[in-house]
């Protein structure tokens, strides 16, 4: 659901708590009327990259603008709280990646005037994720942009991009938030929650708020809870394990494209484990068996980096996640016994 848009905050849009620079940039662009033709918000995920560009396309669409900040009441901005404005375009991946086809669509519908607008506004999310093809494909439209068109890319920091597309790009950064920030936006976002919880999602989540709401809207923080359990369990017998495991796989390949939050999670699990197998010092979070000293953590890591690459191959999921969880189990509970 569209988010209304804040009237009561100059100026531009809502500041987004933490990314200040950001603000400023386009804060910058806004005030001489020189918005670059495409920008780049690069920056972890769920730190407010999309909200950011959802509010820059209805402040340059606004038919009244109130200083630097959108009416809210004009058309315009009436279509875009109901997400139903026809110059505003979303290309997020599908499976993982966003193929050639969709950029070449896009390309294309450039080539005409906006239907109702000043400007068309088309955000392409996860660019990190285009095959070669499609990133050449976007390439030739950043070389030679069309009029009334401004395209917001949005990409992880730690992924590679084609420097060519960077190059002609102003980008933005974007950063994760701090724990307080963090805090602050989820107990506002899930007043249902107590304050325990919060802090929990708050640690997990590293800073991203966005992430912190999936992992409770997907009820990953239970089925995370449940497969902790499950393989710290000294008591399982073979043919126990066997079905918990093969149940378990399927509950994870049930999440769908949130699995790879999971696999975050399991990896957070992990690591902040690797300090009670290095000096004896944890952080008081569901303890791993004793003989999982750091090798067998380390192993284990690796497991699930192997399934996030197996995932991102389009293998079967329930597959993916059986051979993880025999992995984690192999070594002592199956292979004891």
């Amino acid at each position: 659901m569209a988010q209304r848009l804040d009237k009561t905050t100059p100026p531009f849009f809502p500041k987004l708590l933490g990314q200040e620079k950001a603000y400023r940039l386009l804060e910058r662009g806004l005030i001489s009327d020189r918005l670059a033709h495409a920008y780049l918000f690069r920056g972890p995920d769920g730190v407010g990259k999309r909200l950011f560009a959802q509010r820059l396309a209805a402040r340059v669409n606004c038919a009244d603008p109130q200083g630097l900040s959108p009416c809210g009441n004009c058309v315009s901005c009436r279509k875009f709280l109901s997400n139903n404005h026809p110059d505003f375009q979303v290309i997020s991946p599908v499976k993982g990646t966003i193929k050639i086809d969709r950029i070449r669509e896009m390309s294309q519908a450039l080539g005409y005037p906006p239907y109702e607008s000043q400007m068309r506004v088309v955000l392409i999310e996860d660019i990190h994720t285009m095959r070669p093809a499609a990133a050449n494909s976007l390439l030739k439209t950043l070389e030679e942009p069309p009029e009334q068109n401004l395209l917001i890319l949005t990409a992880d920091a730690g992924r590679q991009l084609l420097d060519t597309i960077r190059s002609r790009c102003q980008v933005v950064p974007f950063f994760s938030l701090s724990t307080t920030a963090t805090v602050e936006i989820l107990a506002k976002e899930l007043p249902e929650l107590e304050g325990d919880e919060i802090h929990l999602l708050t640690r997990l989540s590293e800073g991203s708020p966005g992430r912190a709401l999936r992992f409770h809207r997907a009820d990953l923080l239970e089925l995370r809870r449940d497969l902790q359990t499950m393989l710290m369990d000294p008591t399982m017998r073979r043919d126990a394990a066997i079905g918990r495991v093969l149940q378990a796989a399927e509950r994870m390949a049930d999440l769908g494209e949130e699995l790879q939050s999971l696999f975050a999670l399991l990896r957070l699990w992990l690591r902040d484990q690797l300090a009670p197998a290095v000096d004896g010092q944890g952080l008081g979070e569901a303890p791993l068996p004793k003989h999982w000293n750091s090798t067998e953590l380390f192993a284990r890591l690796q497991a699930v980096d192997r399934a996030e690459q197996e995932l991102a191959r389009q293998c079967n999921r329930t597959l993916v996640c059986e051979v993880l969880l025999f992995n984690f189990l192999k070594e002592d509970k199956l292979a004891g016994l």
